[in-house]
């Protein structure tokens, strides 16, 4: 059964940087597509950025183009997303899932989630 185990969120200044993690078991990483979706308070989950099995394809929402980029290692059984020129409107639960087959940019089309990491940023 896959799992899915983010990291590295928590409280940083408008302006400045981090970088999530999420570690995949249970299943052959290579053969899926990974995303990451946040949700803010009150609100519905959205897509924020997506890569294929090789990490060659890559698609973002249009609201973080510029500045978070996502990455996968399939050695490590890791996907990360790199968050620079955080901006309060950013803050949210950012979410990892994973869909056995190509890259979506729907909640829909991922079949298996993370518990969250929580990002906060201030103004």
């Amino acid at each position: 059964q896959v799992q899915l185990v983010e990291s590295g969120g928590g409280l940083v200044q408008a302006g400045g940087s981090l970088r999530l993690s999420c570690a995949f078991s249970g299943g052959t990483f290579s053969t899926y597509a990974m995303g990451w979706f946040r949700q803010a308070p009150g609100k519905e989950r959205q897509f924020v950025a997506a890569v294929n099995w090789s990490g060659g394809t890559r698609s973002y929402t249009d609201s973080v183009k510029g500045r978070f980029t996502i990455s996968r290692d399939n050695a490590k059984n890791t996907v990360y997303l790199q968050m620079n020129s955080l901006k309060p409107e950013d803050t949210a639960v950012y979410y990892c899932a994973a869909r056995l087959g190509p890259i979506a940019t729907t909640k829909n089309y991922f079949s298996n989630w993370g518990q969250g990491t929580q990002v906060t940023v201030s103004s």
